[in-house]
């Protein structure tokens, strides 16, 4: 089963700070499972939580039934597509639908299970239980205190998956706030799911998105109630735990081995393989029908709800940040060590015909903003329209800037509404790093 691409919309990266003790953690090693002579060997890459839930069971069950070994390369959703695109792997999955980038024309999104999206946080934390408008507001930068939603008087630690791709976040937000490239007030920024997790085992404070297969039985971490429904197999099942979503398989029908894939998903699909998903607090796909008949409604009940509207958003609409590229969003999120060359090969490619556009939308769209925690108004009709900052402060004007304590690249490019690739081409840097005191060109006139 095919579908469409849908754009995939900006995931706004707010500062950035990428846990470096949890990060080095999140490369996984590739799990080889055992070579069979009835079939070539398949590669699978893609976001943790497919991983774990659906593919390691499912490539060891492919292997026994005689049709051949699997590597599984479990990193996240944009490494994934990148790796499928590109051909270095031969199945992606993801926690989301296909998109309207066009990196993503001639991919096949295959739906194999559903899953639930869960709001997770430290054992300690008294809260239990999220209304939607209290998660939506905690995500808008309204709410910031865990007093706000009846904790204790400390700050809420978001965290989210910087990756713009990312499917537990895109996914969310689209459920949350009608589009997927809502940007949100979570400055704190991982690789992918798994480091998420490890960093909110650590943070009593923390709060963040996974997957209830991905987390279910950790006593490390706390499943939140959504609207007093606690994430289960039985909601889910029925429908009555509001956010869940698709879990899906990707393959690209010109590949070498496109066959062999679609076999793979096909075997996914099959009662053999409904019974290994179900093993994960998943439900199959075909389980679901009643859920897939239910999403319009569920998502047009959720955006009542918190007070948004679902917003079509524009082919044009750039990837991660005002004036970026997909691969400027890639190189302050990285998806997998192959790909980056690629992006940056490309973003150099398009950045001297889209800079001064890009530069001038930005600018009008942004001034004033910070890169603290941005989130965005709505206007009387629901369309999404002013962006704000929750703590803004006054933004440079001048042609330079000089670097403060705790500024990154990607920080100032944020505050200037900028790309990184520009300040890197306009001040000959080789690196994104930058030093206190340094004095950077920040706009060319």
């Amino acid at each position: 089963m095919s579908f469409r691409p849908a754009r995939l919309l900006p995931v706004a990266l707010v500062g950035l700070c990428l846990a470096t003790p949890l990060a080095a953690k999140t490369r996984h090693a590739p799990r080889h499972h055992a070579a069979s002579h009835a079939g070539p060997a398949l590669v699978w890459r893609g976001d943790v939580t497919v991983a774990h839930g659906v593919v390691d069971d499912m490539a060891k069950a492919w292997q026994r039934a005689g049709h051949g070994s699997m590597t599984v390369e479990p990193f996240n959703t944009a490494s994934g597509l990148d790796a499928v695109r590109l051909g270095t792997a031969d199945i992606a999955g993801a926690a989301r639908g296909a998109s309207m980038d066009p990196n993503e024309a001639g991919l096949t999104f295959t739906p194999v299970a559903w899953d639930a999206l869960v709001m997770i946080t430290h054992p300690s934390n008294p809260v239990s239980s999220l209304t939607l408008k209290q998660l939506h507001d905690i995500y808008y930068g309204k709410i910031t205190n865990w007093s706000q939603v009846g904790g204790r008087d400390e700050p809420i630690d978001v965290n989210a998956v910087a990756s713009p791709a990312d499917g537990v976040e895109y996914s969310l937000r689209t459920l949350l706030f009608g589009r997927g490239n809502q940007p949100v007030a979570a400055p704190r920024q991982y690789l992918n799911t798994t480091s998420l997790q490890q960093g909110i085992a650590l943070d009593t404070k923390g709060l963040g998105a996974t997957t209830m297969s991905n987390v279910v039985g950790n006593p490390k971490l706390k499943m939140l109630r959504i609207d007093g429904i606690a994430p289960t197999r039985a909601s889910l099942a029925n429908g009555s735990y509001p956010l869940y979503t698709p879990l899906y398989l990707i393959t690209r029908s010109s590949g070498p081995k496109a066959a062999q894939a679609q076999a793979f998903v096909d075997f996914v699909n099959s009662p053999a393989g409904a019974a290994v998903i179900r093993r994960h607090d998943l439900l199959p796909y075909q389980d679901g029908a009643m859920l897939a008949s239910m999403d319009a409604s569920r998502r047009g009940r959720i955006l009542a709800e918190v007070g948004a509207r679902a917003v079509p958003q524009p082919s044009t609409t750039p990837i991660a940040a005002p004036g970026a590229t997909y691969a400027a969003g890639a190189a302050r999120a990285p998806t997998s060590e192959r790909t980056l060359a690629a992006r940056q090969a490309l973003e150099d490619r398009r950045a001297r015909e889209a800079q001064e556009k890009a530069s001038v939308q930005a600018r009008a769209s942004l001034a004033g903003v910070d890169g603290q925690a941005t989130t965005v108004e709505s206007t009387r009709d629901g369309r999404f329209a002013k962006v704000r900052a929750s703590a803004s402060q006054p933004q440079a004007h001048g042609t330079s800037y000089k670097v403060s304590r705790g500024d990154t690249l990607s920080s100032i490019a944020h505050k200037h509404a900028v790309s990184v690739s520009d300040l890197r081409r306009w001040n000959h840097l080789r690196s994104d790093t930058v030093k206190p005191g340094q004095v950077l060109v920040v706009s060319v006139h």
